[in-house]
């Protein structure tokens, strides 16, 4: 939706006639017309309206799915608020994974500005948090609860078998995140950087503490094991990155970085009835 007027400047600028067809396709015919741009703007505001609950609606039923079953560690009210931060929180983290070396090798300093990337890691830094008082909420409510199979399945996460994948994954996402409070590592991109992938890492690792370590202590010991990946999960997993990758890339190819249509509306233009001949805010 958000790239149909950048599309329409792809395919008038396009020098073969297949690629003005393809970008001509997705375009729908637009034109810049006054009435296009006051529907266009109608219609993002309605889908960035729908959006917001849309992303609370699906990672709630997502996590209602665990919620709802009876097995420990899964069977917890907390999961609906607990995976919709966990996902604002590693979509920040890969933006910033994303865009600092895209930023720096196709030369868009000057629109992806520092007070951007200081703004995401300030929304990183506080999702980071409430994920860390998920972690601590569930822990305070299995005990709480007095029930001896839910202290045990979060005893069991921390000092069992996969203790190691525990205390990455808070690390990671609630150790490592803290740093952001100071503005010296906000404005240093390789350490920005490098935080973004720690915390990549970390909500693999939480999927990793929520699906695996629950599932290897079941309510019969006689089903207990311990979970080594096969070269088909290995190879599956890795050959998620390449179709990331390669559809990233192409987008990155045939597609404006930077959407060529907001931009303009915020690029100063020159005033020709200035006396001076300055500048100032141009609009659509």
């Amino acid at each position: 939706m958000g790239l149909i007027p950048d599309l329409a400047v792809m395919r008038d600028r396009a020098r073969t006639r297949l690629r003005k067809f393809g970008y001509g396709l997705f375009a729908l015919g637009w034109t810049g017309s006054n009435r296009h741009w006051s529907n266009y703007e109608k219609a993002y505001l309605i889908l960035a309206g729908l959006s917001t609950p849309l992303v609370l609606s699906v990672h709630s039923i997502v996590s209602l799915d665990f919620a709802v079953s009876q097995l420990p560690g899964w069977h917890t009210t907390i999961f609906p608020p607990y995976f919709v931060a966990g996902a604002i929180f590693s979509g920040f983290g890969m933006v910033l994974t994303l865009l600092i070396p895209i930023r720096k090798l196709c030369g868009l300093e000057d629109l992806i500005t520092m007070r951007h990337v200081d703004l995401m890691c300030k929304v990183t830094l506080a999702t980071g948090s409430i994920v860390g008082y998920a972690y601590g909420m569930e822990v305070f409510i299995a005990w709480y609860s007095g029930n001896p199979y839910e202290r045990y399945a979060f005893w069991n996460r921390a000092f069992g078998p996969y203790w190691w994948s525990y205390w990455i994954m808070i690390a990671c996402n609630v150790v490592i995140p803290q740093l952001f409070w100071f503005k010296k590592v906000r404005h240093h991109l390789v350490a920005v950087w490098i935080i973004s992938i720690l915390v990549n890492i970390g909500m693999w690792f939480e999927r990793f503490v929520i699906v695996v370590t629950t599932l290897a202590r079941e309510f019969l010991p006689a089903n207990w094991g311990y979970y080594t990946p096969t070269w088909v999960d290995i190879c599956t997993y890795l050959g998620t990155f390449g179709l990331f990758f390669t559809f990233f890339l192409l987008f990155l190819r045939f597609l404006p970085i930077i959407a060529i249509a907001e931009v303009k509306g915020v690029t100063p233009q020159a005033d020709p009835h200035h006396p001076l001949g300055g500048a100032k805010k141009g609009g659509h």
